[in-house]
């Protein structure tokens, strides 16, 4: 293939019609309408919370807001269409209510929902947890929307992904999945692509922190990185804590995988991810005297 095809990248993203340089990491900050999320489940179902929410993300400098109504946590009761419609529905109109104008994100794997949160909210992005797999027509859709789009990498589903996952290599072995999918995204026309290696979705604590060390390899594909690690098991399991004392870890990782490359850091605390982001830029700027 020539450098034009499968890996032609580039360091910008377009989402509503905006350009984001990514030569500086944006922060997309993560709003649950769900009841049962792994950290902030049933924080923001009620209109004056969510509105909090949203405003202080903002106000720390968000970039992007990713919206879910489906929890993916491990083990997670399926929800119906219907339902995660309902519950976005709701949550959408308010937003939409308060800011018309914010870059939002909808982390769905059900093409309906992701059609209807395009065209309804002028959503501007699909975070698609499933990478494709659990909805046959969701690159179809996605092209024909002209949206960008997160292509994750999990395996299996949230109800059985953290059942013995294994791998020959996790790092090569995803890369390789990738390859194929980013392939056929570019045939049906998606030109924002985001890669999200999808730390904790199938991966044993092992596979999560090879994955962080091999992060670099990504970059290879040549499209933006997104990383997800905010407040996950792979930091309050290994340090036998709770996902509530997590922040420390969560700032730690986001450094390390700011120093191997990450363009997006999806969060669930702004502020703490804006800080992490500047101090690592000027590190990344500041040379040694001579």
């Amino acid at each position: 293939m020539g450098k034009d095809n499968l890996f032609s990248g580039k360091k910008s993203l377009v989402i509503n019609g905006r350009l984001f340089d990514l030569k500086r990491p944006l922060v997309m900050g993560i709003l649950n309408l769900t009841p049962d999320s792994f950290y902030d489940g049933g924080k923001f179902l009620q209109e004056d919370a969510l509105l909090a929410r949203f405003r202080q993300m903002k106000e720390e400098g968000a970039d992007i807001i990713d919206v879910g109504a489906y929890s993916s946590r491990p083990g997670a009761r399926p929800v119906p269409e219907e339902e995660e419609w309902e519950r976005l529905q709701k949550g959408l109109d308010v937003l939409r209510q308060e800011d018309p104008e914010i870059p939002l994100s909808v982390d769905t794997f059900r093409s309906q929902v992701a059609e209807k949160a395009v065209n309804t909210y002028n959503v501007g992005m699909v975070n698609d947890i499933s990478g494709g797999d659990m909805d046959a027509e969701m690159f179809e859709t996605v092209a024909g929307l002209g949206v960008a789009y997160v292509l994750m990498h999990m395996q299996g589903t949230p109800q059985t992904m953290q059942e013995k996952p294994r791998y020959k290599h996790v790092v090569k072995d995803i890369l390789f999945l990738f390859s194929k999918k980013i392939h056929r995204l570019r045939e049906l026309g998606v030109h924002d692509i985001v890669l999200d290696p999808g730390f904790g979705f199938g991966k044993t604590l092992k596979h999560n922190y090879q994955l962080l060390k091999g992060l670099r390899a990504f970059r290879e594909t040549g499209l933006p990185l997104m990383v997800g690690v905010s407040r996950k098991s792979m930091i309050w399991k290994l340090l036998d804590i709770t996902p509530e004392e997590s922040l420390t870890g969560t700032v730690v990782l986001h450094t390390l995988a700011l120093v191997e490359g990450a363009d997006i850091l999806r969060v669930h605390d702004v502020k703490a991810a804006r800080e992490a982001i500047e101090i690592v830029e000027y590190w990344k700027k500041t040379e040694l005297e001579g």
